[in-house]
């Protein structure tokens, strides 16, 4: 018995609700450096306070996959539920977090906002798996793409259409302008609206159903289980060693304190494994971390070989959202000051510049991307796209036209189509589908991972080497999605 085949409105109302979801994470990505500047912060402090967004994303993701593979609330299902939540909470973070009287309370926000977003986000990854057959994969995640797409451009564009209708895009004696708080609670209400669209136009496959379709459910067979208790506990050893070694080595080198968290979560990891392999060696293997632990340690082959790509992409993509405001206001605008007009005008040319790729993106998934696949394969289109972006990326340092940059975007909004599409095509037709929740969430580790390593390691490298010439954070983004491209070559073509 097979899935039944998915119309165009089918295909909608799976994915609509991430529409609204990426108008929350745009606001975020295009506003968050703008807010904690605006609020009295340092640019080379900047790292710090986005470390929030990652680790939330590394601790939320492979707990909400793991949950909604065993979920069943009756009529809401598997995976609508952690959207519904997820909705809620974030538009109420989107409607506070313009208000942060103090850089603290931002940054307590940030974290709240980034959770939220990643719980209603997760899941949707695997609603995706769950609906469609195999052979609809590509358009599956090609259609959401445009949707992250279409609703990026929303969340980009705000501040500027406000800031051209009239309100006041800057304070004075510094603050978050009015065109930021409006964008923002704007943004809350229609990623609550686009979530209750999927929530209640769709009707997810009961657990009985799935199985008729040949699906088997969270538990697999065990396989994952039994490697973890066979497992020596000297890997998990080695990483605590390891973790503690970097902390010793921050110290030492009087290096920024932020690199403590890379050695944290080295020694966590470690620690978690240690307990995971204890737990499963003593029978008691029905609880969420020896669960969690043993299928990251037993993932398929492919999703491996593909994480090696994401880390790379998605390591040029977060100094991209950090580093652009500061790079095009100083650059391009001719200011480093954060209470000055030309900094917050080029702000909303940001807000531009991440519209434009986005818009590209949403064009290109519907458009470029199931071509090139279907002539050239999935890996070699993803290669080609992200080298796309890498281009994209170094034109920024020899661009200081506004309207030039727009050229910049078109490449990284190819890169951006197929980050967001091919490798999650590739992925759903060649995981366990019942365990895909918790796939899609490990994989994602690889997302996030990559995003704290720049969180923390990259403002030492600014401090350090060239502290008033954020303009360098672009080369190491071109050169990252560059090794992002050589990476898929490792990866071979799903049948």
């Amino acid at each position: 018995m097979e899935k039944p085949r998915q119309g165009f409105w089918g295909l909608w109302n799976i994915s609509f609700g991430f529409f609204g979801i990426q108008i929350g994470f745009a606001l975020q990505n295009a506003n968050m450096s703008r807010i904690f500047q605006s609020l009295g912060e340092s640019l080379d402090n900047l790292t710090a306070l986005w470390i929030a967004a990652p680790l939330t994303g590394l601790l939320v993701q492979p707990i909400i996959g793991h949950m909604s593979d065993r979920t069943w609330l009756g009529k809401l299902g598997r995976r609508r539920p952690y959207f519904l939540a997820g909705a809620i909470m974030a538009s109420l973070a989107l409607f506070v977090m313009p208000l942060a009287p103090a850089l603290w309370f931002a940054a307590v926000m940030l974290w709240i906002l980034d959770a939220s977003i990643n719980v209603s986000m997760e899941p949707f990854r695997a609603f995706v798996g769950d609906m469609l057959r195999k052979d609809q994969h590509t358009a599956g995640y090609s259609l959401q793409t445009a949707f992250i797409g279409a609703g990026a451009v929303v969340g980009s564009i705000f501040p500027w259409v406000l800031d051209h209708l009239g309100v006041a895009n800057e304070v004075a004696g510094g603050g978050i302008p009015d065109t930021v708080k409006y964008s923002f609670w704007f943004g809350g209400l229609i990623y609550l609206l686009s979530v209750l669209w999927t929530v209640f136009s769709t009707t997810e496959f009961s657990p009985e159903e799935l199985r008729a379709f040949g699906q088997e459910d969270a538990e697999g067979d065990g396989s994952t289980i039994r490697a973890l208790a066979a497992r020596s506990s000297n890997s998990a050893l080695i990483w605590v060693v390891l973790g503690f070694a970097v902390a010793a080595v921050v110290a030492y080198e009087d290096l920024e304190k932020e690199v403590y968290l890379l050695g944290a979560l080295m020694a966590g990891y470690g620690l978690a494994s240690l307990v995971a392999i204890q737990l499963a060696k003593g029978g008691r293997s029905n609880n969420m971390l020896s669960h969690i632990v043993g299928d990251f340690s037993g993932m398929p082959e492919i999703m491996k070989k593909l994480a090696l790509a994401q880390f790379f992409s998605w390591s040029a993509l977060f100094i991209m959202w950090i580093y652009t405001t500061p790079v095009v206001a100083q650059y391009v605008f001719g200011s480093s000051d954060p209470a000055s007009a030309a900094y917050n005008e080029g702000g909303n040319w940001v807000g531009i510049l991440f519209a434009l790729y986005n818009g590209v993106a949403a064009l290109a998934a519907l458009f470029l991307l199931p071509k090139l696949a279907a002539r050239f394969g999935k890996v070699k289109t993803h290669m080609a796209c992200l080298l796309a972006g890498s281009a994209g990326f170094a034109a920024f340092l020899f661009i200081r036209d506004p309207q030039m940059l727009l050229l910049a975007e078109i490449g990284i909004g190819i890169a951006w189509a197929s980050i967001l599409a091919m490798p999650y095509a590739i992925l759903a037709s060649s995981l366990p589908q019942g365990k895909l929740g918790i796939y899609m969430g490990l994989f994602n580790v690889f997302i996030v991972v990559p995003q704290l390593l720049v969180a923390t390691v990259m403002g030492t490298i600014l401090k350090a080497f060239f502290p008033t010439e954020p303009i360098w954070t672009m080369a190491f983004a071109a050169a990252v999605m560059a090794l992002a491209a050589m990476a898929t070559l490792r990866v071979k073509e799903p049948a």
